[in-house]
């Protein structure tokens, strides 16, 4: 298994949005991030920035999120919520979400 932390920020004018969105996020979205074997995923909201954190069980990260990257239903969710979301300046070439790097872990 391996931890993943993101962040991303969320427009102010679109933070209660945002968060209704979330509360009830639609079923197949859920589907295929438990098929491209996502765990454990949260997302928190501190003002304007959001942290996601996840965890991956599978043996091929790409594939699974080139699996996700190419649902329908995925890319419907996304463009909803890509007007919404302002990435980070310093965010990596091709990333959406910026990946943050774990500098502590204790269980």
């Amino acid at each position: 298994m391996k931890r993943f932390g993101q962040v991303i920020g969320v427009k102010p004018e679109h933070i209660e949005q945002y968060t209704h969105y979330h509360a009830a996020v639609w079923p197949e979205v859920l589907e295929m991030i438990t098929r491209c074997n996502i765990r454990n995923y949260s997302i928190f909201r501190k003002d304007g920035t959001l942290f996601a954190y996840f965890e991956y069980i599978g043996t091929d990260f790409a594939g699974d999120m080139a699996k996700m990257a190419a649902d329908p239903k995925t890319q419907q969710w996304w463009a909803v919520m890509e007007p919404i979301q302002d990435p980070i300046a310093t965010r990596a070439p091709g990333e959406w979400w910026a990946a943050m790097e774990e500098v502590f872990h204790i269980d």
